[in-house]
């Protein structure tokens, strides 16, 4: 039985239960002010090499871009809120000449999923991809969705909805962000398959595959203790009392066999370390 937990099935679809629009992303560039250093040999400021440089028109043209171009774009531009090391949220960061700003504005949909997970009851469900059995159902449905038309022209702030990021929500619940160019996700393309526990990707972020290609970054904030959970999502124990789901004791004691060391020479009552068994 490996220690990791697999979720799937998304049983629940529920369209947006409220729905935001942001503001559009527009502006000139932002001009640096110019001081005079006192000292006779300034230190040199290091220069970031555009990659979006502007023209002469001051926007990048972005004329003819395909989907992947403009992925590519917000992925440098928008920060999650684990990438956002200032402040709680998410971003979109405007740096002119090194993003743009673009000449056209793109679309972008920013979307929170609340996640509901639940222990999977029985072996008639849906099998995963690989043909086992889920150790756990999860339901899925739409927080918020803000819309941004932006180019980058100035910076972005798009507040967490504070209940589906509670540090006293369920721990039954997670929460999935996500970022896709153009439409709001369909349930067709949400994921069906979410590991728990699972090994982190190269960035360190959990690993989710949605069934989009149109989606440029995500972020996922797993469950805090699905093994405490009913089917139907309601905690049914205190997680600080319930092992997490695949964890062995390191010892045991009684012994499960017979052993020979001083302990049972001399009739001490330290119990013997063995290294558990992982199945």
């Amino acid at each position: 039985m490996p220690a990791v937990a697999v979720l799937a099935v998304a049983v629940l679809f529920t369209g947006g239960c409220s729905s935001a629009h942001g503001t559009s992303l527009s502006g000139d560039p932002s001009e640096s002010a110019t001081g005079v250093s006192e000292s006779p040999s300034p230190s040199p400021t290091p220069s970031l090499t555009p990659l979006y440089p502007t023209g002469a028109s001051g926007c990048h043209d972005n004329t003819g871009w395909t989907a992947e171009d403009s992925k590519d774009w917000v992925r440098l531009v928008v920060d999650t809120p684990q990438e956002n090391y200032v402040d709680e949220g998410l971003s979109v960061v405007s740096l002119p000449g090194y993003n743009g700003p673009l000449c056209r504005k793109i679309t972008v949909q920013v979307e929170f999923w609340k996640l509901v997970y639940g222990v999977a009851d029985g072996a008639d469900g849906e099998r995963l991809s690989n043909g086992l059995r889920p150790s756990y159902y999860f339901d899925i449905r739409r927080v918020k969705r803000v819309e941004l038309h932006t180019d980058a022209g100035v910076d972005q702030k798009i507040p967490l909805p504070a209940s589906l990021y509670a540090t006293d929500r369920s721990p039954c619940e997670g929460a999935l962000l996500s970022i896709t160019v153009g439409k709001p996700l369909t349930s067709k393309e949400l994921p069906k398959e979410v590991d728990v526990g699972g090994a982190p990707d190269v960035s360190g972020r959990a690993t989710v595959d949605f069934r989009s290609q149109r989606v440029a970054d995500y972020e996922l904030s797993e469950p805090s203790a699905p093994q405490v959970c009913s089917p139907d999502g309601k905690p049914t124990a205190d997680p600080a009392d319930v092992p997490a789901p695949g964890s062995q004791p390191t010892d045991l004691y009684p012994t499960p066999e017979s052993s020979f060391d001083l302990g049972d020479i001399f009739g001490t009552s330290a119990p013997s370390a063995i290294p558990s068994a992982i199945p």
